[in-house]
């Protein structure tokens, strides 16, 4: 099962034990009835029988004085187990002999007073603040939703029971902005740790209403968007009052350390954005972002330059004038970054060659990928010999060379080219390239704990987290 059914199931299970909650008190409070009811008739029984006794007593015998009926009280003392005081009471007094049968009715005037308070609110005879106190299990778990599990999730959320489900990611896709907050809303603040959001049509203004609704978490410090229509390339009525919604939302977000705002087309705003943040950030992922050179001169200069520890501009077209602000950033980040991703961004043989000195002060890289990029074979090689140098690298994502493409490629293909243009059939260029890596890795003592791979479908980027 993936995470989707996985929630599916864990919210049915938490409906279902509510509702198995309810029948059992309900069959409780059913057998207190019927006990309470033949109380009622065993006190009715004996206050007759005892009226009758008592005036037959004052018939027969006149100046006697009437008979002391003695009753137990209980008490009970914290640590001292019960304690029990004998009362001399008259037997006019409404009074229940019997210890166990005063507990038992104490206890059913208890469930008397719950039920009554309750019974305005809830069908069941619980209000939800009668369930917080009788969860039995807090169960913590990520929550995956869209539009066809959002009601079962909704309802697990809104109608506690024996189970009490809490949220420690939670993830949607395909949900409009007034659904997400309805479960915004539902849950626990003390426990979000993250949010994930995709594919979901949500627009400057919806994302706008968003985010304020994410400050009162505060242990959130992780926000993913993706693919959220926020074409910020044409410009509408009251967008550049929404961005500035938007920045102050962001700004709110005080624990905020990972930020990945994917194919949201934002050109030129990376500053709004980011300088709202009062803390800076260690994880970000702007790919598809249209990135501008003043964008990445911004994030140089940044305050969030010198605690990245991964960065990933996937997708952003590099040239010679954004190049600078790159190297730039690069060696702000130099003691920092373990994890840098750079694929589909144009880098020729040139432009390459410029990077690689920048690229070189990375120390503590563990994961390097440079896929869909239009580089030679001798430029590949110039890349692995960089990369081996890395003592802390384990993963290093290469772009298959332009010489194992067939033929009519431009002579600067986009990464989209790249991507749907077929590779020669003859594996004899494949091979010499695997030959001509092997011998680089060799001769630096890499080949053993360095993955370097083209295969953009099967890599496992958890390489990098491993020891």
């Amino acid at each position: 099962m993936g995470g989707w059914s996985l929630t599916v199931a864990l919210c049915s299970m938490v409906l279902q034990a509510r509702a198995a909650a309810s029948r059992a008190h309900r069959r409780d409070g059913e057998r207190e009835r019927k006990r309470g009811l033949e109380a009622e008739r065993e006190r009715g029984g004996t206050i007759k029988r005892d009226r009758g006794t008592i005036g037959h007593g004052k018939d027969s015998e006149e100046g006697h004085k009437e008979e002391e009926v003695g009753k137990i009280e209980c008490r009970s003392n914290e640590g001292e187990g019960t304690v029990c005081h004998e009362q001399v009471l008259l037997p006019e007094d409404d009074s229940v002999k019997g210890v166990r049968r005063r507990m038992e009715i104490q206890r059913g005037k208890s469930s008397s007073e719950l039920k009554s308070n309750t019974s305005n609110n809830n069908s069941n005879g619980f209000s939800d603040q009668d369930w917080d106190q009788v969860v039995v299990v807090h169960v913590r778990a990520d929550v995956f939703v869209n539009s066809r599990s959002w009601e079962r999730v909704r309802d697990a959320l809104s109608h506690p029971g024996p189970l009490r489900l809490e949220c420690c990611f939670l993830c949607v896709e395909e949900l409009s902005a007034p659904s997400i907050a309805s479960l915004l809303g539902l849950l626990p603040q003390h426990d979000l740790l993250g949010v994930d959001i995709r594919y979901s049509s949500l627009g400057v203004s919806g994302l706008a209403m968003l985010l304020p609704l994410l400050a009162p978490f505060p242990q959130l410090h992780s926000l993913r968007l993706h693919y959220c229509n926020l074409d910020l390339q044409r410009t509408q009525p009251g967008q550049q009052e929404a961005l500035q919604d938007m920045s102050k939302g962001l700004g709110s977000l005080k624990k905020l350390k990972r930020l990945c705002l994917t194919a949201l087309r934002l050109p030129g705003h990376l500053h709004l954005l980011l300088s709202s943040l009062s803390q800076p950030l260690e994880v970000l992922e702007l790919p598809y972002l249209c990135l501008t050179s003043t964008d990445l001169a911004y994030l140089s200069c940044s305050q969030h330059a010198p605690f990245l520890r991964e960065l990933d501009l996937s997708e952003n077209w590099l040239d010679e004038s954004s190049l600078p602000s790159l190297c730039r950033l690069l060696g702000q980040a130099e003691s920092t970054l373990t994890q840098l991703s750079l694929c589909g961004c144009g880098l020729s043989d040139s432009l390459l060659e410029a990077l690689l000195p920048s690229l070189s002060c990375c120390r503590a890289l563990r994961s390097l990928r440079l896929a869909l990029n239009p580089l030679s074979r001798m430029g590949l090689l110039s890349l692995a010999r960089t990369a081996a140098g890395f003592r802390s690298l384990r993963l290093l994502l290469y772009p298959n060379p332009l010489e194992e493409y067939e033929p009519g490629l431009p002579a600067l293909p986009s990464s989209a080219q790249l991507l749907g243009w077929p590779l020669l059939e003859e594996a004899e260029g494949r091979n010499l390239t695997l030959r001509l890596l092997d011998e680089v890795l060799s001769s630096r003592g890499r080949s053993r704990d360095l993955l370097v791979t083209s295969d953009l479908l099967n890599y496992s980027p958890d390489l990098a987290l491993d020891d």
